[in-house]
């Protein structure tokens, strides 16, 4: 057992860009609580947070923005070029961060718990679990990802993937290895698979009530899909990549454009949906959201025509804020169109979210979220606290 006798924790890990994130969101799909600790390690960098100070008075002042924010950009060209300054910020992030996944983890509702860190093996959290999880892709994959999708240069590619440690060494070590050079359904079905070993192992010795969850396992299918929230013949509950056609049909139709389960297939290595359905299993209104750094952002609300709005938003938003508790989320933001009609903000307004522009998010963490949303594109965005305990408390 690792360090937490009452949970089943995966350590997940692998080298820059071999799609680890694409598989800590499959995972939490079926139902594990997920957390990333190098997004911890950010959010304890900003200001105020516990790592921030330390980190400046080691590095710099020059490593300081005008917005006051570490450049993670410039602090990154240093710390990967010379080992010594990459080991002096690990001594500073490394024991925050720990801290912070201890009680994230205690708290967890969810007995299965995975932690993805990319150095996971190099230090005290390879002894907190009870499994470790390999991600796997090719050299020529992970230079594709880091200069296609985060647009760096050819020589930033190289230079990140070669201050690493060998991905061969992680490989050796690895319970489980996942494949994952680019074929989203065949990273799925292997992720499912294992995932379902652990399911059929943790119900070993349960009664009837885990009865069907251990078959479900050795069939290698998800658990049921439990409904989160109902209104009056309304099932509104977690979509998952079993149901992406139905997610696809929904979508195309609304958008009057071709939306293919290829394309949800992609979109669940991004993003979580709730879907609402009628009893005849009809899909009815859709709504995209993902937890990321103890954040739920949340867009892509669709409805089908002529389906009262109002009960509808009650529905989903009841549906998304339990979901987001379970993953211990602090706060929802709501991404919308500038053309969003004035009656579907107000049922957001019934649901307690307000307006609110980006100057006026004083969390620094919380900003960053939704400057990420919100970048290059113009949107209302809305907002509800969800819980007053925050992990990493401003000194």
């Amino acid at each position: 057992m690792g360090r937490f006798p009452n949970k089943y924790v995966i350590g997940l890990t692998g080298n820059i860009a071999v799609g680890k994130s694409v598989v800590r969101k499959m995972l939490q799909h079926l139902g594990a609580y997920t957390l990333d600790a190098d997004a911890l390690v950010h959010q304890a960098m900003m200001p105020g947070a516990p790592a921030y100070k330390p980190i400046v008075e080691a590095f710099g002042q020059f490593i300081v923005g005008a917005d006051g924010r570490i450049d993670r950009s410039l602090l990154g060209k240093i710390v990967f070029s010379n080992p010594q300054a990459l080991k002096r910020l690990e001594q500073i992030t490394h024991p925050v961060v720990r801290q912070a996944i201890q009680v994230l983890v205690n708290r967890a509702q969810q007995r299965v718990v995975v932690i993805e860190a990319i150095k996971l093996l190099e230090g005290e959290l390879a002894d907190w679990v009870d499994s470790v999880w390999v991600v796997d892709a090719t050299p020529q994959t992970q230079y594709k990802r880091l200069v296609q999708e985060r647009k760096m240069s050819e020589a930033d590619a190289k230079q990140r993937i070669q201050a690493q440690n060998a991905q061969a060494d992680k490989l050796k070590r690895a319970n489980v290895i996942i494949k994952n050079d680019g074929n989203v359904d065949d990273t799925w079905k292997q992720v499912q698979q294992h995932f379902a070993n652990v399911r059929k192992a943790l119900a070993g010795g349960a009664a009837a009530a885990g009865a069907q969850t251990a078959k479900a396992a050795e069939a290698g299918e998800e658990a049921p899909q439990e409904a989160v929230a109902d209104m009056s013949g309304v099932t509104v509950k977690r979509g998952t990549p079993n149901n992406a056609q139905h997610i696809a049909d929904f979508l195309s139709k609304v958008k009057g454009e071709t939306i293919s389960r290829m394309d949800v297939m992609m979109a669940f290595g991004q993003k979580s949906f709730l879907i609402a359905q009628r009893e005849d299993e009809t899909v009815i209104a859709t709504l995209g959201w993902t937890v990321e750094n103890l954040v739920t952002r949340m867009d892509d609300f669709y409805t089908a025509p002529g389906v009262p709005v109002a009960p509808l938003v009650k529905a989903v938003m009841t549906a998304v804020e339990a979901a987001s508790s379970e993953l211990q989320s602090e706060v929802g933001f709501i991404f919308m169109p500038p053309n969003t009609p004035a009656t579907l903000l107000s049922s957001f307004a019934s649901s307690g979210y307000a307006p609110i522009t980006l100057k006026e998010i004083k969390i620094p963490a919380w900003r960053e979220a939704v400057e990420e949303a919100t970048r290059g594109t113009e949107r209302i965005v809305l907002w509800k606290q969800l819980r007053k305990d925050r992990v990493l408390q401003p000194i």
